[in-house]
């Protein structure tokens, strides 16, 4: 017989254990350590194929540095210059990239969210660059500085997402040459996350550098990566001076950088999976080479962006089986160079948040996962071919990437002897519903999506047959109404204005990048 004290422990436990599940937790997950078997479509045969065909390329085509700064510094560096053409030889390259550290942490506001990258680590980024959104209304439009604030909010409460990122969206409201200002700013204030820095010309990353002196002190990010620089080659094998000054800025500071070619498969590579992997494996080691004449052992990332092209159209896609291909293939050259590497994830170019939209980020984010990348970018919102970040997806991919986080983890072991005293518990025929084990372990046994409707149609109908997007659109007004802005320290956030100020007053109001002041 089951005594009152025993009853009510037992009910005051499961009470808890339903508060506890019901109650909002925003806390952010470490950053990922894999432990899924990696996805290696090629053998080491083909590894070096790769590798002696990207090194060819470079020793024989040449790739073109559109700057006379970088030029001259290869010169110096040993390297073949004519013109613009620098063709490096191989073992100049491996010498160089020899010095890029393989893991590295990153150092967030909140130092209880410093993540480390590099190995079996990965993180989830939200997406960048979005010229228009979808609202809390699900309206496409052009957005504001307003807009950019609820998406750094929306990624500082999304567990699974590791950074606040930086222009989400661009805020149509602030002149172009001040926005880096402003965006760089809402990602310091409204998350204490890490972040990414503006690389649209060298003076603006300068300026974003700065401010991270500011938020976190001069000679701590000379030592101490805080932000996160990208840098696109002009696929076809150029480095244009804008990418390079401020791949330099960030070098300068020990700031690492994506090294990116954008890669649009065949139009501006070959009309083929394993020669655009070695055309870009060219471009990318140019780059993370170079990282490492500015500064040997700043850290620096191995980077693309990957899309096919539609014969029929011309059109980037995404979700294609080729695009998965080439990040397995990414993943074992940046492993045999042994550098951390970047992708990007949940692409696709559906114009809704439909059916469209979800397989084509499902297949991405799968590729993802099993290549073993580490820096994840475009993880949220990304949709219509990064034209515009829809609200209601941004809620659903951070989910989806805490799906993805929690099968990365591999199978728990910590309670198969619990687990297996539940079967002879239970024997034949009956369930573990009211079981002990089960009452323990049911939240984390299996995952439960918040944004997918399990239930039964009669049900789902009879609570309004609302579908998806809708409920992530109710869902991100529920966070937003519960967002609590991490403290920013007075004298830093008065010094951040005030610089932001100056610069404002400095640099011409124009729509057009500050390239000059």
């Amino acid at each position: 017989m089951t005594s009152n004290d025993e009853v009510s422990v037992r009910l005051g436990g499961r009470s808890a254990r339903r508060k506890l599940r019901d109650a909002a937790d925003f806390s952010m997950l470490p950053a990922l350590t894999r432990k899924l078997p990696l996805c290696e479509v090629m053998d080491d045969s083909q590894v070096h194929l790769i590798d002696d065909a990207s090194m060819s390329i470079l020793e024989n085509v040449g790739i073109v540095f559109r700057d006379p700064v970088a030029v001259e510094d290869w010169r110096r560096a040993g390297a073949d210059v004519n013109g613009e053409v620098v063709r490096p030889n191989r073992e100049l390259i491996r010498e160089l990239i020899k010095t890029i550290p393989s893991d590295f942490t990153y150092n967030a506001r909140n130092p209880e969210r410093n993540l480390p990258l590099g190995g079996k680590h990965s993180i989830f980024v939200p997406m960048t660059g979005a010229p228009y959104l979808r609202d809390l209304d699900d309206v496409r439009r052009n957005p504001t500085l307003e807009d950019l604030a609820m998406f750094h909010k929306l990624a500082h409460m999304s567990p699974a997402l590791h950074s606040s990122a930086h222009h989400i969206v661009e805020p149509y409201d602030h002149a172009i040459s001040h926005r880096h200002l402003r965006i760089t700013y809402s990602s310091m204030k409204y998350s204490d996350k890490t972040f990414m820095g503006m690389t649209t010309s060298p003076k603006n990353a300068e300026d974003v550098l700065d401010m991270c002196a500011i938020l976190f002190g001069d000679d701590f990010i000379d030592s101490h990566p805080v932000v996160t620089g990208n840098c696109n080659a002009n696929s076809p094998l150029v480095w244009d001076e804008t990418m390079l000054g401020a791949m330099r800025a960030f070098n300068r500071r020990n700031q690492p950088v994506l090294c990116s070619p954008f890669v649009l498969g065949g139009a501006n590579t070959p009309a083929s999976v394993a020669p655009t992997v070695a055309q870009l494996n060219s471009e990318t080691l140019a780059a993370l080479a170079y990282t490492q004449i500015v500064r040997k052992g700043c850290p620096a990332i191995y980077g693309h962006y990957l899309a096919t092209v539609s014969m029929k159209s011309g059109a980037p896609m995404a979700g294609t089986p080729e695009v998965s291909l080439m990040n397995f293939m990414i993943g074992q050259m940046a492993r045999f160079y042994n550098v951390p590497w970047r992708t990007s994830n949940t692409l696709g170019g559906a114009k809704t948040f439909d059916a469209q939209a979800g397989y084509e980020s499902a297949t991405t984010l799968s590729a993802v996962i099993h290549a073993g990348a580490n820096y994840i970018w475009h993880s949220a919102g990304w949709n219509e071919a990064g034209l515009h970040c829809s609200t209601a997806k941004f809620i659903v991919d951070a989910e989806q990437c805490a799906m993805a986080y929690r099968m990365a983890e591999g199978p728990r072991w910590d309670d198969f002897e619990e687990g297996l005293k539940a079967v002879s518990d239970v024997g034949p025929g009956g369930h573990y519903l009211g079981h002990p084990h089960t009452l323990e372990n049911f939240q984390r046994a299996f995952f439960m999506p918040d944004m997918f409707d399990n239930n039964s149609f009669d049900q789902w109908r009879a609570e309004g047959s609302v579908e998806i997007t809708e409920r992530a659109l109710k869902k991100a007004r529920r966070l937003l109404s519960d967002y609590e802005e991490p403290v920013l320290d007075i004298a830093k956030n008065e010094e951040l204005l005030a610089y932001i100020a100056r610069r404002e007053r400095e640099i011409p109001q124009a729509d057009a990048l500050n390239q000059t002041y």
